[in-house]
């Protein structure tokens, strides 16, 4: 901490030097200037800061250490100079227009007016349906590593959009302006890895522990080869930095069970973002929800990461006092204008000169956001504020102009690559970049593992999470067999005659289309996941091809042990055919099904919003598939504008397999006799009546038929069913394709559904 201070003192000064922290003469928690010996106060306050660390006291974090991961030596100890400059940012959207038949008569009748009419012209890009809402106005500004900068202003002022600008989270094309790190401007792939985005809502695995959430984020945003000493040795140092030691082994928790408090996920939830200690920290309202304490031993936290060199930049609501003092820089946004830019301890000097001083015991933040709702309310607006702003901020630089004595220095001391490079050599972006090439978006490289490490620990977090939950599962297979058991009573011990025939091809066709209507618990397991998964993917956490395939493996025991319960509860007491053998291909056309149906139900979560939805269209869509099947009618019978459908069914491949593993026996004989009566209505004459009539027949067809003549087979049956097309095994692998062609569909509704951007 100390080296670090005694660094700041050496920097050069230059020009681009901000202006605020020259100004700040009166605040003690500055960076000395350059040649400007600390003052006693300062040193006062920098030994209370050490004592109080050492202390362990309680309203303290501990201080940021980094994670030294390289064995370079003799890199000079200095700050890390870092300039996030961000000019002219500029954007908007296009928005429904509300339409009133009050207000389509107006313009009608305005256009009758001549003149009077051309007020009523849509803008530029504008139609009589939509208008342009601008959500920034020419924003402009800079952040410094070693600070936190907070945006603040009234719900709806730009704080949210204004962050998601500087880290990237707008769509190219979109946001006009510049935005810069050390003069160099940032590119998708550079931002994604030298920073961190804490989203305002804490999206955490509810049965992970605090030590586990923040041990698998540092399996996938720490490198493969840095040691599982070293990276348990990162865990625990930022747990100390969070605050979270007492915590470390409880469960995140959700609305069903009990967990942590709301301060300690809000700081876990800023661990997983810093595991690899970026340099460009963003939060959206990181204090929302949480009482002052906890708030301000968030921003505590964020002060401590800022001052080991990161930029650190969050949208405040309304801060408190305490959490005032610990802010270095403030831009107070109005309707997407900026109405003051500058240090905290600026803000009275500058409400003074616009004519409303700050009274001496009122919050300077509190009053600056009231006068500012205050106008506008009024007919002008914060236009006169706006403007003051404007003259303000170039008055200022013209002073802090004068004061530097030197106009033409250079912007700064190291290029983006120079620094970065001093940067990681001193334990930042632990991600571990060896690449010396001149391109500084190639130095750290785009994942930190290869792909099958991601997929491992994907999918030993996923089944973690699970096992925690065991009532899950139990309840799936629960359902399962319940409904095994009611179809192993209902169609006990069937036998081979025509109805028992009839009761198989039921027997079937609702078993097949009751395991793709089991399988509609996995709707909403990626609903749930969803945005973790954008969180973490929007900064190269892991590939979405790692996900879609631990996603998949995850899920393959678990079906597997139902399609097995199903199988042993049904096939042996309904009575079906072939044995041994017979029963493996009925388990695997089973859990065939099951993964066709899962992909099918893990496809529609990818695409559908909300649960509730999901379940409608699972449901119409799996009726639809059953109906086309070829159960209810044959396929010959389909119509031809409907044979489309039929061979999309998902339930027709899995309904024929198990017809021709039951029926596919030549040998074996359904229908003798008289059995040729069942089902008609000659089926309850005297059996000595329907031997006579046998009799008749054989004298009518030439052919002798008795009581045992067989008179319909296995084949028979197939072909009365139209299943002649594909074998059982087509059948099997057909289904099998089904569900690696949902899981492809998953995968593209993860590349284009998951850009966790504004358009």
């Amino acid at each position: 901490m100390s080296s670090r201070i005694v660094a700041e003192n050496a920097l050069p000064i230059t020009d681009s030097t901000p202006y605020l922290d020259l100004m700040e003469l009166n605040d003690f928690t500055r960076r000395p200037i350059a040649g400007e010996s600390p003052t006693l106060g300062q040193l006062l306050k920098h030994v209370g800061d050490v004592r109080k660390e050492a202390a362990g006291d309680g309203s303290e974090t501990p201080v940021h250490h980094a994670l030294d991961v390289s064995d370079a030596t003799g890199i000079e100890s200095r700050s890390l100079p870092f300039v996030l400059s961000f000019n002219n940012l500029t954007y908007s959207v296009k928005v429904r227009s509300k339409l009133s038949f009050s207000s389509i008569f107006s313009r009608r009748r305005n256009s009758s007016f001549g003149a009077a009419a051309v007020a009523e012209v849509p803008a530029v890009g504008e139609s009589m349906f939509t208008r342009t809402k601008t959500l920034l106005n020419d924003i402009s500004g800079e952040a410094r590593d070693g600070e936190i900068m907070a945006v603040l202003g009234a719900s709806g002022s730009g704080k949210s959009t204004l962050i998601d600008a500087l880290a990237n989270r707008i769509a190219k094309g979109k946001l006009k302006g510049t935005v810069a790190l050390n003069g160099e401007a940032l590119g998708s792939r550079m931002v994604k890895v030298i920073s961190a985005y804490v989203m305002q809502d804490d999206l955490l695995f509810p049965m992970l522990t605090v030590e586990e959430t923040l041990t698998f984020a540092a399996e996938f945003r720490l490198p493969r080869s840095l040691s599982k000493s070293k990276k348990k040795t990162r865990v625990q140092a930022l747990i100390d930095q969070l605050g979270l030691r007492n915590a470390a082994k409880t469960v995140i928790g959700d609305e069903g069970h009990r967990g942590v408090s709301g301060g300690e996920r809000r700081r876990v939830s800023i661990g997983i973002d810093i595991i690899h200690d970026p340099i460009m920290l963003f939060l959206d309202e990181p204090t929302s929800g949480l009482d002052s304490t906890s708030a301000f031993m968030v921003v505590k936290v964020l002060q401590r990461i800022a001052q080991s060199g990161s930029i650190v930049i969050m949208s405040v609501h309304q801060p408190s006092y305490r959490i005032l003092g610990l802010l270095d820089r403030m831009i107070f946004l109005s309707r997407g204008q900026t109405v003051y830019s500058g240090s905290p301890s600026q803000l009275p000097s500058f409400f003074a000169e616009f004519g409303h001083p700050i009274p001496e015991n009122e919050n300077r933040t509190e009053f600056a956001l009231d006068l500012i709702r205050e106008l506008e309310g009024s007919p002008g607006g914060t236009k006169s504020l706006v403007e003051f702003n404007k003259s303000w901020q170039s008055m200022t630089k013209h002073h802090q102009q004068l004061s530097s004595g030197n106009n033409d220095a250079e912007p700064n001391g190291l290029s983006l690559k120079e620094a970065i490079s001093a940067s990681i050599s001193r334990g930042k972006l632990v991600s571990g970049a060896t690449n010396t090439n001149a391109n500084p978006s190639s130095m750290v490289p785009r994942f930190a593992n290869p792909f099958w490490i991601e997929m491992a620990t994907l999918s030993k977090r996923s089944v973690t999470n699970s096992r925690r939950m065991p009532e899950l599962f139990g309840i799936r297979l629960g359902a399962v067999m319940v409904t095994g058991f009611i179809l192993a009573t209902m169609f006990w011990q069937l036998d081979n005659s025509p109805k028992g025939v009839q009761e198989r091809l039921g027997f079937f066709a609702f078993a097949m289309s009751t395991t793709f209507y089991t399988t509609a618990d996995a709707l909403p397991v990626f609903l749930q996941e969803r945005y973790i998964f954008m969180r973490e993917t929007s900064h190269n956490a892991y590939r979405r091809s790692s996900y879609l395939v631990s996603h998949a493996l995850v899920a393959l025991p678990s079906l597997a042990f139902l399609s097995l319960g199903f199988a042993a509860t049904t096939f042996w007491a309904v009575g079906l055919d072939g044995g041994v053998s017979g029963f493996f291909f009925y388990f695997l056309i089973i859990f065939a099904s099951f993964w066709a149906g899962n992909s099918f139900v893990t496809f529609l979560s990818g695409v559908v919003p909300h649960v509730m939805l999901g379940y409608t269209i699972v449901v119409a869509i799996l009726a639809y598939f059953l109906l086309f099947s070829g159960f209810f009618i044959n396929r010959d019978r389909i119509p031809i504008y409907w044979i489309w459908f039929h061979y999309l069914s998902l339930v027709k491949y899995p309904y024929e397999a198990v017809l021709q593993n039951e029926f596919s026996d030549p040998m074996k004989c359904f229908v003798r006799g008289v059995q040729i009566f069942d089902n008609t209505p000659l089926g309850s004459v005297p059996d000595a009546l329907k031997l006579k009539l046998l009799d008749s027949m054989s004298n009518t067809l030439g052919m002798k038929i008795t009581s045992s003549t067989c008179l319909t087979t296995g084949t028979d049956i197939l072909k009365q069913n139209g299943v002649t097309d594909l074998s059982k095994w087509n059948c099997l692998w057909i289904t099998v394709a089904w569900g690696f062609f949902f899981r492809f569909l998953f995968y593209l509704s993860l590349l284009v559904g998951s850009k966790n951007k504004r358009r």
